[in-house]
């Protein structure tokens, strides 16, 4: 291996256009988004490609596109490109080379010495590393990562500076465009990406918070030995375990999407069981209310959308098919086997009804990569990916799996016939003209005869124990479903540039899913029935910095349909919903459609299932929720109902404690501490006055007030958050 050189170190020789001139572009930004790479012919005229993907196109623009105006070989100094580049000629991105910057002075060099695209023998890049002197960097220090690229030849160069450094947390750490690290006051993982012509590398440092960790919660399973293990290694004390109420609400609205009971609150808070909160797991699972709340996750995700009328035979028999499939605990694997292979009419085969809202192939293997592989491709149909190894060909390579779906009309409205059209797969790379057969990420498949559906073979790589991809997209966006953050954020976006925060445990979780032949209650109950997911949200002195290790519980607003339900279930005031039976809760809606007619559900941010992204559904607060559940009509409604819980609680005929402690246990899973009871009993014994100002009769006025109480727990954040 040669010793590695720096850029100044190699003057004499011949500058490459491809290793030299197109780093110093992308490293001065010339080659963005936002500048000459800019979709529709760059600025001015002068277009790049993303990022410097296509040397050989961004070649033909500087040197032969423009009537050759852009250099002047004779006098380097007077080339447009270095005119422009250092602000000497009018310049809408203003300096972006001075002219005693080494950029300036390899393009300079270049040009002097003819503008060649290649000298003879140069070498081609084959990887990018990053080098640091330590992986563990303590709160306010800095550290300088260097680039190192190694060459086919066998050559190193230092490229520090002309590679592209990102910090995944500008919050834990900044980088500058020289790779000086600077960490700031929050303790974890961050990574640094580098990234250096089509090649990437990723710097990943531990952040102390330097506290001494003891007392640990007894682990239940691996998953607490892995998290423990990392608060150990990077000083962050863990909260302790939540009580049981706390638990009790807790699981019950992230896994059924549901308040417990009241009559459930006082059960499980009376039993001395000792292992009563895994037998409450396994109960919730067993329920239905798992089945509709996980079922309203997936068709959201799955675009299970009205657009007309006649999409309600599809929506309804895709969301039964789904319910149904969770709460037989049907394997994933087997799940995403049925929907991409499905065949035939949606009445006898209802997975069939995916192809009803993603109908192309470039859409079919745009949703599949996000959704199932955890992978964004998008950016791949057009140029390399900027952040992966995915290129053009990957991308069409994929969609070749859905090259060969068939359509055809069938006996019900608005229905397709979905049928495999025998013949070879092959895609068109649009830009290349070149057929391509179906190929997996980074795996080749083998050939595909033309009587086989190639998405069965799909299926099958997918199901694969060694598939890179499959697992570990599964059970990281389940972990953010219980824990609000994924192990890699965002949940979808899952590359070697992206690291998890915790890749042990990642890792742990995807053997554990794949070895129990990918069963996703298994999953759920191993994640569910750790210490780590039952710590209390209350942080310590230590940890209310936290945002990604998982030592305490991180608190999240309830969901829209789930909060609707919990209105509907504090208030005894149920939601009818049109064309579904009477007591048809909200996390059981089929689809999009409920949203135009529930104010609260757009408020509260519903998705339109349109995309596969979880991002679509809001889940931040507004100034309009707030004031829906303040002073909607929807909510007065609620509150003031007949048969509602106020007017229930004034005629029962017991204690006045007994009704503040009924509200408190559907509210919150709990009884009412000492203040909150004499706050209470306080409030209900006052005799408000009427619009006249004249006091109320005894019993509107304990009507009023036992609104007034419900209304005024129902707009505590201890009642919006699962906490």
């Amino acid at each position: 291996m040669s010793p590695v050189v720096s850029a100044a170190e190699t003057t004499s020789e011949k500058v490459s256009f491809v290793n030299d001139v197109v780093p110093v572009l992308t490293k001065a930004g010339c080659n963005m988004g936002t500048c000459h790479a800019k979709a529709g012919g760059g600025q001015n005229g002068f277009q790049l490609s993303l990022l410097g993907f296509e040397a050989a196109e961004d070649y033909e623009s500087i040197v032969r596109e423009g009537r050759g105006r852009r250099l002047f070989p004779p006098v380097p100094e007077e080339s447009l490109l270095l005119l422009k580049a250092a602000a000497e000629t009018p310049h809408g991105g203003g300096v972006r080379l001075p002219k005693d910057s080494e950029g300036y002075e390899i393009i300079r060099r270049w040009i002097s010495q003819g503008a060649v695209y290649r000298p003879e023998a140069d070498p081609d890049l084959r990887a990018i590393e990053v080098q640091s002197d330590r992986s563990l960097i303590n709160m306010g220090q800095q550290q300088q990562l260097k680039a190192i690229a190694t060459f086919s030849d066998g050559s190193q160069r230092d490229v520090t500076s002309f590679a592209l450094f990102e910090s995944n947390s500008e919050a834990m750490a900044e980088v500058s465009q020289d790779g000086l690290v600077k960490i700031h006051n929050i303790p974890g993982r961050v990574a640094i990406m580098l990234r250096y012509q089509d090649k990437s590398a990723v710097f990943t440092a531990a952040v102390p918070l330097g506290a001494s960790v003891g007392d640990l919660p007894e682990p239940k399973n691996f998953v607490d030995e892995l998290v423990f293990a990392n608060l150990t290694e990077i000083g962050i004390p863990p909260s302790p375990v939540c009580d049981d109420a706390t638990f009790l609400r807790r699981i019950s609205l992230d896994l059924a999407g549901r308040l417990p009971t009241a009559e459930e609150a006082k059960e499980f808070l009376a039993s001395t069981e000792p292992n009563k909160r895994d037998q409450l797991i396994d109960q919730l699972l067993r329920s239905p209310g798992y089945a509709d709340f996980f079922a309203n996750k997936w068709t959201s995700l799955l675009k299970n959308r009205r657009d007309d009328a006649s999409d309600i035979t599809s929506n309804f028999a895709f969301h039964a098919w789904i319910r149904d499939s969770l709460l037989e605990n049907l394997p994933y694997d087997q799940m995403v086997r049925q929907l991409l292979a499905a065949t035939g009419t949606v009445v006898a085969n209802p997975p069939v009804a995916w192809y009803k809202r993603v109908k192309e192939p470039k859409e079919q293997l745009e949703d599949v990569a996000q959704l199932f592989l955890g992978v964004r491709l998008q950016c791949a149909q057009c140029h390399h990916h900027p952040f992966e190894r995915w290129s053009q060909d990957d991308y069409y390579s994929l969609s070749a799996f859905f090259s060969q779906i068939g359509r055809k009309p069938s006996d019900t409205r608005g229905e397709d016939l979905i049928f495999h059209k025998r013949g070879i797969a092959t895609a068109t790379n649009v830009k290349t003209g070149v057929a391509l057969k179906p190929a997996a990420l980074g795996d080749d498949i083998g050939a595909i005869p033309a009587d086989r559906d190639p998405r069965l073979r799909l299926a099958d790589w997918l199901a694969k124990p060694d598939n890179p991809f499959f697992a570990k997209a599964l059970v990281n966006r389940y972990w953010k479903h219980f824990f609000k953050r994924g192990l890699i954020e965002p949940e979808d976006d899952i590359r070697d540039t992206n690291p998890p925060s915790n890749p042990e445990l990642l890792a742990a979780l995807e053997a554990h899913f794949i070895e129990s032949g990918y069963d996703l209650k298994a999953l759920v109950r191993v994640i569910t029935q750790s210490k780590a997911y039952q710590l209390s949200a209350l942080p310590n002195e230590y940890n209310l910095v936290d945002e990604q290790n998982y030592s305490r519980y991180y608190p999240r607003r309830m969901q829209a349909e789930v909060m609707l339900d919990a209105v509907n279930d504090l208030t005894a005031s149920p939601t009818n919903f049109a064309n579904l039976p009477p007591g048809t809760r909200a996390v059981g809606l089929p689809d999009n459609s409920y949203n135009n007619s529930s104010l609260f559900l757009r408020v509260f941010g519903r998705p339109d299932n349109s995309s596969v992204c979880e991002c679509e559904r809001v889940q931040s607060s507004s100034l309009a929720q707030s004031l829906h559940l303040i002073n909607s009509a929807e909510i007065k409604t609620k509150l003031s109902a007949a048969q509602g819980r106020a007017a229930t609680l004034v005629s029962a005929d017991v204690p006045p404690e007994e009704k503040i402690r009924e509200i408190y246990l559907v509210a919150f899973s709990r009884e009412p501490d000492p203040n909150e009871m004499e706050i209470a009993l306080d409030y209900l014994q006052q005799i408000p006055n009427d619009a006249d100002g004249k006091p109320l009769g005894a019993d509107q006025a304990a009507r009023q007030n036992f609104q007034d109480l419900i209304w005024a727990i129902m707009n505590s954040k201890e009642f919006l958050f699962n906490h």
